[in-house]
């Protein structure tokens, strides 16, 4: 090894969470090296939420104009779909990272491409792809911020058939002609989205009794219903037993529980998230290798003063906008242990992310929308909030009315009995993620119910339907 370059700050991994605790310790001043084994920008830019939405964009875009009188008999034909690859191309940068790695160069942090290991207290050893070797010293911190990788469970047959995970759901180049999609997750309904309208036969096996189970049960209803309604075949409680292909190119056949085979062209697991965390050296600090990373609201691993840990690998919340709020949060809290200066942890801090447990925000861009933003009514109780959901029929606000003819949609909100604030909201329908950001502003402000009687909604918008739920609660 070679001898230890000195840093205030290291962060390993260099996705969406690292990339913004490398703005925010550069911005105070101290000096960050970032190492990463890919490509910088992470799962986010290239394989996650950049290009699911360049897929969905033309998918839900086409849907909403079919659903206007005058503008519907002209989208009646199939998407163009290498004009969808080349757009979805164009914004993963055809999966190069020169972009990022100018922005880092511009704040004057210092990369490292490779993999890289904690090394003991403060230390990070890099392995280049040429087999160089750096020793990394942190005087501040350490950050992890490696991320998770698509879990592939270890089903008879499943390694010969190759499945796609979200990489490859992401990233193929062509429709495949039937597509069997295993999961009820956020990747499997957005995905089934979008290959759907590419011209793949796509079926959806669901283990759970619906789609999108973290959500109010009306948003997997609602989703899975569209789903139909547009070819695909959504099937719920079914269980996965063994996975065969054909060769290295032909049919895969899944089998189900009792017998049943189920035949395709491609394959999507699309059944959770692990950890990147078990080649990274935490046995070095007295951690597991493989595990989760917990760590307090500052994102601080407990009983490491030096070592914090931001995005999906602390399993606060896996969702590329949390990971880069927390690293907001982390940074700040770096920047000010560093400086000698107090921190402030209590509840809505500048030092806490208090919004991973409180006013979690999410979008699923299927069609319909689905946006949530913290407690589901199911959560509030289960919470021992005194509760109360207010519900509403989004197609019967006039600005839906006006977006599309025969809008269906459906909103809640959960409000907090005792403090008249709203723990939670959820819209589904078309264009409803554009309603998420002023509920969160309402949970997150935890605005009284009263004052928020005062927010008029403009009209006609979709966004009337807020006057709408607040009526009903009021009666």
């Amino acid at each position: 090894m070679s001898e230890a370059v000195e840093y205030d700050v290291v962060v390993l991994g260099g996705g969406p969470a690292g990339e913004n605790i490398v703005d925010r310790t550069r911005a105070a001043g101290l000096s960050t090296a970032l190492v990463e084994s890919e490509l910088v920008g992470g799962e986010c830019s290239y394989w996650a939420c950049v290009p699911s939405k360049a897929l969905l964009r033309p998918a839900l875009a086409r849907a909403d104009a079919r659903r206007v009188p005058g503008l519907a008999g002209a989208v009646g034909g199939p998407l163009d779909a290498a004009a969808v690859f080349a757009h979805r191309d164009y914004w993963t940068g055809s999966w190069k990272d020169d972009g990022q790695i100018d922005w880092l160069d511009s704040i004057g942090a210092h990369v490292y491409r490779g993999h890289g290991r904690l090394y003991g207290v403060r230390k990070v050893a890099v392995t280049s792809p040429e087999g160089e070797h750096h020793v990394l010293s942190a005087r501040q911190a350490v950050v992890v911020a490696t991320g998770t990788r698509a879990v592939v469970p270890g089903l008879p047959g499943i390694a010969e058939a190759r499945p796609w995970t979200s990489r490859e759901a992401t990233s193929a180049q062509a429709a495949p002609g039937r597509l069997l999609i295993v999961g009820g997750s956020v990747v499997a309904a957005e995905m089934a989205t979008a290959w759907q309208a590419l011209g793949s036969e796509v079926t959806v096996l669901v283990r759970g009794s619906r789609l999108l189970p973290r959500m109010e049960p009306f948003a997997g209803e609602l989703v899975a219903e569209a789903l139909r309604e547009a070819g695909a075949v959504v099937r719920t409680g079914v269980e996965v037993e063994a996975v065969v292909r054909d060769g290295s190119t032909g049919p895969v056949t899944v089998v189900l529980a009792g017998g049943e085979s189920l035949e395709g062209d491609e394959l999507l697991m699309a059944t959770g998230r692990s950890p990147r965390t078990e080649d990274i050296g935490l046995e070095t600090v007295g951690l597991t290798p493989g595990d989760w990373i917990a760590v307090d609201d500052t994102c601080r691993v407990p009983g490491h003063d030096w070592l914090y840990a931001v995005g999906d690998v602390n399993h606060r919340a896996l969702l590329t906008h949390q990971g880069k709020y927390q690293a907001r949060i982390a940074g700040a809290a770096i920047a000010a242990r560093a400086a000698g200066a107090g921190l402030d942890t209590g509840r809505w801090g500048a030092h806490a992310a208090t919004a991973d447990a409180l006013a979690l925000p999410q979008a699923v861009f299927t069609d319909p929308e689905a946006a949530a933003v913290g407690l589901t009514l199911a959560e509030a109780e289960r919470a021992g909030h005194r509760v109360r959901a207010v519900d509403h029929d989004l197609g019967k606000v006039s600005g839906a009315g006006l977006y599309a003819d025969g809008y269906r949609g459906r909103a809640r909100m959960v409000v907090d009995l005792d403090r008249e604030v709203l723990l939670g909201a959820t819209f589904v329908g078309p264009g409803a993620a554009e309603l998420l950001h002023a509920a969160t502003i309402a949970v997150a402000g935890e605005v009284p119910i009263e004052r928020l009687w005062h927010a008029v909604p403009a009209f006609p918008t979709i966004s009337e339907v807020w006057l709408r739920l607040l009526e009903a609660y009021r009666g």
